[in-house]
């Protein structure tokens, strides 16, 4: 029998798992020799491995026979034990890996991977960085018994915001969301946690230009967070009417009501894929930023206007983690469109906290661009292995699996409309620090006149009306010239 120290494997589980994960073992090839078996709960295995303990005994067994990995099964009524386990075997230095039990991989559809064995995985560590942290005393004086509405409040960065908001006792929290599941969740989920904030669920479409006046002059709000939009880059390259009337014409609605009715403050959220867009969703997000500048190049209002532009959220609906999680859940293999590409990551919580911040250091003098610290841009690449490891498996690209703790990461080509790289500004806007060491401003912006303003409404709206999509497109880059140029470059 191998015996090697780096051949040592220690199986975990119940008696029924251990025994079947050993009867694995045996029929793969170059798979790890058992040196015995840590069980977890009352029973005790009359089997052919070595009982070396119980779950309590797990870090003195792994001290003593210092095993190279420990092999995790165990059944969906035990797998909340799962981040117990893998803590001690991290202090002990032991690889984990986890093999579902057979039985229960062949109903996954009764009972899913995902939803029995509960994402464990630090978010920020994958990227490396350490969050910006939230300053509480200036967010108090910012929320504490204000009205604060939410556009989008149902999606990922919305609904953060609205638990941020939540926790500094608003006078009133607006919840605007078009989803019906996605504004009863959140609007269930702080009538669990925040019982005593105000609140209103609204089923509400920020495009509809004057329900949203009516709705602003009705809830009189201190503060907007519009995070409602369209995100799917490759979705939007195929709807691009659809992407434009939501995300142009939707933050003309809200931004013009916050302005009739001097909203104190009005917040867009914005994207890295605004500058030097090649995406169409890129493009309506520019889009949006110049009329929100334009708005404030034309003043005279009492709302103080600002944007916030950040790179992708770890974790968000539909983003790449919960793709990956749902893919390994799946056996794989792992998806990733190109070798070279590059993203800015942050988490959700920070990204939250970082745009409720920035609203807090806008002016009345102009419509101010702020750009969040995202730190270094990351590899999709090393991204997606160190992702891999996290849930015990080995990463290989571009190959199949050949041993029984593998995972491919499968290379599938760059998406219409996707960038290798993405930028948080344009060349020749230069960054400013402010007051909060996690948000810097754009220094001398540009905006467009009234006069420009006003034929880009026009000439916009007549486009999507038209409904042909490359009538869109072409709109679009008469007024973002960046983005005609770096399509056709791509």
């Amino acid at each position: 029998m191998r015996t090697s120290r780096d051949d040592r494997c220690l199986l975990i589980g119940t008696p029924d798992t251990v025994e079947l994960l050993a009867r694995q073992l045996d029929v793969v090839p170059e798979a790890p020799t058992p040196i015995g078996a840590v069980y977890v709960g009352d029973q005790r295995s009359p089997g052919r491995l070595l009982d070396l303990g119980g779950l309590g005994e797990l870090e003195s067994v792994c001290r003593a026979h210092r095993p190279a990995v420990a092999v995790i099964s165990l059944p969906g009524a035990l797998a909340g034990q799962e981040r117990e386990i893998r803590a001690v075997l991290t202090r002990c230095g032991v690889r984990t890996r986890v093999v579902p039990p057979l039985d229960e991989l062949l109903s996954r559809e009764a009972i899913p991977i995902a939803l029995r064995r509960p994402q464990t995985v630090d978010l920020a560590s994958l990227v490396g960085r350490s969050p910006h942290p939230v300053d509480r005393v200036q967010l108090e004086r910012l929320l504490s018994g204000s009205r604060v509405m939410i556009t989008g409040a149902g999606g990922s960065i919305g609904s953060e915001i609205a638990r941020l908001c939540a926790s500094f006792d608003p006078a009133l929290l607006v919840l605007a969301d078009r989803s019906e599941n996605a504004v009863f969740e959140i609007d269930r989920t702080l009538g669990a946690t925040h019982r005593g904030v105000p609140r209103r669920a609204v089923l509400h479409d920020v495009v509809d230009r004057e329900a949203t006046r009516v709705l602003v002059e009705q809830t009189r709000p201190d503060l907007i967070f519009h995070a409602a939009a369209h995100k799917h880059v490759p979705l939007m390259e195929d709807h691009p009417s659809h992407a434009l009337t939501n995300n142009f014409f939707g933050t003309r609605s809200i931004a013009d009501a916050a302005m009739e009715a001097g909203v104190g403050r009005f917040v867009l959220i914005s994207s890295d894929k605004a500058v030097n867009p090649t995406s169409v969703m890129g493009a309506t997000k520019r889009l949006a930023e110049m009329y929100v500048q334009g708005l404030g190049r034309r003043g005279g209002g009492a709302t103080q206007l600002s944007m916030v532009r950040f790179g992708n959220v770890l974790g968000s609906a539909c983003s790449v983690l919960p793709i990956w999680e749902s893919q390994i859940a799946e056996g794989g293999p792992v998806t990733v469109t190109d070798a070279r590409m590059t993203r800015y990551f942050m988490t959700i919580p920070e990204a939250a906290g970082l745009v409720v911040h920035a609203a807090s250091l806008s002016t009345p003098a102009q419509a101010e661009v702020f750009v969040l610290d995202m730190g270094q841009p990351v590899s999709i690449v090393e991204l997606a292995k160190r992702f891999v490891r996290a849930h015990g498996l080995e990463p290989v690209v571009g190959r199949a699996p050949e041993a029984w703790n593998e995972m491919e990461i499968s290379l599938t080509g760059i998406r219409p409309g996707e960038k290798l790289h993405e930028q948080l500004a344009y060349d020749a806007e230069s960054l400013r620090a402010t007051a909060h060491p996690g948000i810097m401003a754009l220094r001398d912006s540009w905006a467009p006149d009234e006069a420009t303003l006003a034929a880009m409404v026009e000439h916009l709206d007549r486009a999507r009306r038209e409904g042909s999509g490359e009538r869109v497109v072409r709109a679009m880059a008469r007024f973002v010239p960046q983005m005609g140029g770096q399509r056709v470059a791509a």
